[in-house]
C-alpha cells in the first residue's frame, strides 16, 4: 500500500481554506487531521495559533466599509482575486483533501485558484468545493465532508441534531398570525441584503424577509429599504464581530434615511456576530437561527439560552458608541 493510500481517518491530511469547512472538520473530530487553514479560520478557539494559514487577503479589513467594498470591486473588475494563496506552503503540506468554495469571491480562495496552486503538488489531492445556498445545503455539506473523511456516522449524528433543532424552532413559530417584516443587512456601506440561507433562517424564526431563500446577497437602496418598511432589522456585516460593527455605526446613525425607518424609531434593531452565527455555512448557523427566534419571539423561547456573545441591542449599541 502506498503512503497516499491511507485507511485511518486520523491519518488523512486535510487543508481547509474555508472557515465553515474548518468548523465542520473539527466538529467531526478531525482537528488533528487539519494540516493547513485559511487566514479567516478562527473557530474552534486556538485553531489559528495551532495551524498554518495558507491564505491572506490583499484588501485590508480595518478600512471603512465603503473603501473595502470599493477595493473588492476594483479587484474583481481587473480579474484579480482578493486573496493570496501560498502555493509553496500548500505543496509542503502534502494534503490528501482540500476544501474550498466557489460561492463567494470575497469569502475564501476559489476552487479555480486552488486548482492552479495544486498543480505543483507531487500527488494530486482531492479538491472539493462546498457551495450551499440553503440550510438543507449546509447539512448536505456536513454529510459530504463526513463521507470524504470516512466519518459518515459522526456526520449523520451531527446533522440529525442540527435538523432537530431547526424543526423545533419551526414548530414553535408556526401559527404566528402576523410575522414581522425583518431586514437582515450583510454590509453597511453600501447596504447589502443578506441572502443564501439567511432568508430561510428568518422565515423559520417567524419573520418575513424581503428576499427568497437561496437568493444571492445583493445591494439594496435606501428607497427599497423604506418601501419594505421593516419592523425589525438585524445587522450582520460579513466578517465582522459586533465590536467591529460598532465602529461603523456612525454611518447609520448620521443617515437620515436610516433614522426615518420605523424599526429604528422603535429601537427594534440588533447587532449580531455575523461571522460566528450567520455568514458562514457551518454548524453554528443553527445557533444563529435560535438567536433570531429568541430575539423576535422571546415569549415562545423562554427556555432557550442563546449565545452570550451573539447579540447587542440597539439601545446598548448607542450607549457604547457615545
Amino acid at each position: 500500500m502506498s503512503p497516499r493510500s491511507r485507511e485511518a481517518p486520523e491519518e488523512l491530511r486535510i487543508v481547509s481554506l474555508l472557515p465553515s469547512a474548518t468548523e465542520i472538520v473539527c466538529a467531526l473530530g478531525l482537528r488533528g487531521s487539519l494540516v493547513g487553514i485559511s487566514h479567516d479560520c478562527d473557530w474552534p478557539p486556538g485553531i489559528a495559533e495551532e495551524k498554518p494559514a495558507l491564505s491572506a487577503t490583499v484588501v485590508p479589513t480595518d478600512l471603512p466599509s465603503r473603501e473595502i467594498d470599493r477595493r473588492v470591486r476594483e479587484q474583481a473588475h481587473q480579474g484579480r482575486s482578493v486573496y493570496h494563496l501560498d502555493a509553496g506552503r500548500l505543496a509542503q503540506l502534502r494534503p490528501d483533501l482540500i476544501l474550498t468554495q466557489e460561492l463567494c469571491a470575497v469569502c475564501a480562495p476559489s476552487f479555480t485558484e486552488v486548482q492552479r496552486a495544486a498543480k505543483i503538488l507531487d500527488a494530486a489531492p482531492k479538491i472539493v468545493s462546498l457551495e450551499p445556498h440553503t440550510l438543507g445545503g449546509i447539512l448536505e455539506n456536513i454529510l459530504l465532508v463526513g463521507e470524504l473523511t470516512r466519518r459518515q456516522e459522526k456526520a449523520q449524528v451531527l446533522v440529525e441534531s442540527l435538523r432537530s433543532r431547526i424543526e423545533r424552532v419551526r414548530t414553535r413559530t408556526q401559527g404566528i398570525s402576523k410575522p414581522p417584516r425583518v431586514l437582515a443587512i450583510e454590509w453597511l456601506d453600501p447596504p447589502f441584503l443578506a441572502g443564501h440561507w439567511v432568508p430561510e433562517m428568518l422565515q423559520i424564526a417567524g419573520a418575513v424577509p424581503p428576499n427568497a431563500p437561496g437568493d444571492h446577497s445583493t445591494t439594496i437602496s435606501w428607497e427599497e429599504i423604506a418601501a419594505f418598511d421593516p419592523e425589525a432589522i438585524i445587522l450582520m456585516p460579513c466578517g465582522f464581530s459586533p465590536e467591529r460593527t460598532l465602529k461603523e455605526l456612525p454611518l447609520l446613525v448620521e443617515n437620515p434615511s436610516w433614522r426615518a425607518l420605523r424599526a429604528v424609531r422603535q429601537e427594534r434593531v440588533a447587532l449580531v456576530h455575523g461571522s460566528y452565527y450567520f455568514n458562514r455555512p457551518g454548524p453554528r448557523v443553527v445557533d444563529g437561527l435560535e438567536l433570531l427566534a429568541w430575539w423576535l419571539h422571546p415569549e415562545r423561547f423562554i427556555d432557550l439560552e442563546p449565545p452570550s456573545d451573539g447579540l447587542i441591542t440597539w439601545k446598548e449599541a448607542l450607549h457604547r458608541i457615545t
